[in-house]
């Protein structure tokens, strides 16, 4: 998006936000036909490495942090829900016990029913909030299973929409997400019922 110019250059419109613009291809390098996909939150978990993951475990320092540090959206008594910082779509929310325990067969009965209320929770209010049209929902269990971190029990909630999944994933193993994960944190806390 151009402003419009006079004689000088300058551009004639000068409200704040017309001067913030600029015509990208006046900057320096060489036009192309790519689009850029900026993910700057992604240079966390680039910088970290994969042993970062096993070094702490997210799962169990997040209930000592307050809400939006935490990604927490919501917390149970025996169990809470946060968004995943690497998430597959916008609102890709996760369902833990707090307690540090590996797989499914480990959680008590109280730790399963919470568990099971609480993603039918989540799925209720991402239907809400994001308007999706269905989910994949499950557990990974263990890293020969695909776990990122299989050390504490988690439940993937993965909103799923007719056009979310592109050639992107596929070829260029990339991910578009349209929502910063704080806006998405927010939303899905502030529709999440009362308990």
């Amino acid at each position: 998006m151009t402003s419009p110019q006079d004689a000088s250059g300058a551009a004639a419109d000068a409200t704040p936000e017309a001067s913030a613009l600029a015509d990208a291809a006046s900057f320096a390098g060489v036009p192309d036909e790519f689009q850029r996909l900026w993910t700057p939150h992604r240079m966390a978990y680039i910088r970290a490495g994969a042993d970062a993951m096993r070094a702490d475990c997210p799962f169990c320092a997040a209930p000592g942090k307050d809400d939006a540090d935490g990604l927490i959206v919501h917390r149970g008594r025996t169990a809470y829900v946060l968004l995943n910082l690497f998430p597959y779509n916008s609102g890709h929310l996760l369902v833990c016990p707090y307690r540090h325990i590996a797989t499914y067969d480990q959680a008590t009965d109280e730790e399963v029913a919470e568990i099971g209320e609480l993603t039918q929770t989540a799925m209720r209010v991402l239907r809400h909030v994001s308007r999706c049209e269905g989910f994949n929902i499950g557990m990974n269990q263990g890293s020969v299973a695909g776990a990122g971190v299989d050390e504490h029990l988690h439940q993937h909630v993965v909103p799923r929409w007719g056009s979310d999944a592109n050639f992107f994933p596929i070829i260029a193993k990339t991910k578009a997400l349209p929502q910063l994960l704080g806006e998405v944190r927010e939303a899905v806390a502030h529709a999440w019922p009362a308990d």
